[in-house]
């Protein structure tokens, strides 16, 4: 019996905030956004229209629901029951074309479907999880040969622990109290090995920076923090 990479505490405090994920001004104001700063990134590199993907880890759909709305044919993906039904009750709602998602583990899709999408993203979720570096492996299992897979989380050092736990949670409250645990963050080092014993090729990388005087988000080149992956599947 394979075990299954999820924590059920981690599903349950985001599927207790379910309800709130299309709300702009909830808990979720910050993944809106950044969204079009990692949609806008995605697209640059992997040019998403008309492309396959898969989104890992969906929650509610934010992403999901944008790159679908940038012409992409896009599969959400996601363990929380009550989110992927809030995601298909706004698809709905929003008549977003070409989305439909799933309660599946990143693992067993990758089983199911080897090599069937042409783009992978894994944003904000693998810091979530108690195996990452097989989110990692399964994540290059789904993308084609030339493909694309994305990835972006959070750097584990000082800084990164004041600005994305005492700041963010405690200070600021951009977001609830224990949405993120420190132990469970992510060197871009390990990330960048478990992206090599994978056979994904790191092409790019940028940090997400957060001004709490102006409130707003935006790309940059230190990943002392939040960071994201641009990472190519060999041909």
């Amino acid at each position: 019996m394979t075990t299954l990479n999820a924590d059920p505490q981690e599903l349950a405090k985001f599927g207790e905030l379910a309800h709130r994920w299309w709300d702009t001004e909830s808990e979720f104001r910050p993944l809106h956004q950044i969204n079009p700063l990692r949609l806008d990134w995605i697209d640059r590199w992997a040019r998403i229209s008309g492309k396959r993907v898969v989104d890992i880890g969906c929650g509610g759909g934010i992403l999901s629901d944008s790159m679908a709305r940038r012409g992409a044919k896009v599969l959400g993906i996601d363990l929380s029951t009550k989110a992927l039904k809030v995601a298909q009750l706004h698809a709905l709602e929003a008549e977003t074309p070409n989305v439909e998602y799933r309660e599946i583990a990143t693992e067993a899709l990758a089983a199911e479907a080897p090599g069937q999408f042409d783009v992978v993203t894994c944003m904000e979720m693998l810091e979530h999880v108690p195996e990452p570096a097989s989110v990692v492996r399964a994540c290059s299992t789904l993308v084609k040969p030339g493909g694309w897979v994305f990835f972006s989380t959070i750097n584990r050092n000082a800084k990164a622990f004041l600005f994305a736990i005492v700041g963010a949670e405690h200070v600021l409250k951009l977001l609830p109290k224990g949405t993120h645990e420190y132990a469970r963050f992510i060197r871009p080092s390990e990330l960048a090995q478990w992206l090599r014993d994978s056979g994904l090729s790191l092409q790019g990388t940028r940090g997400m920076e957060y001004s709490p005087l102006t409130q707003r988000y935006w790309l940059s080149g230190d990943t002392s923090v939040n960071y994201l992956f641009a990472c190519h599947k060999c041909a």
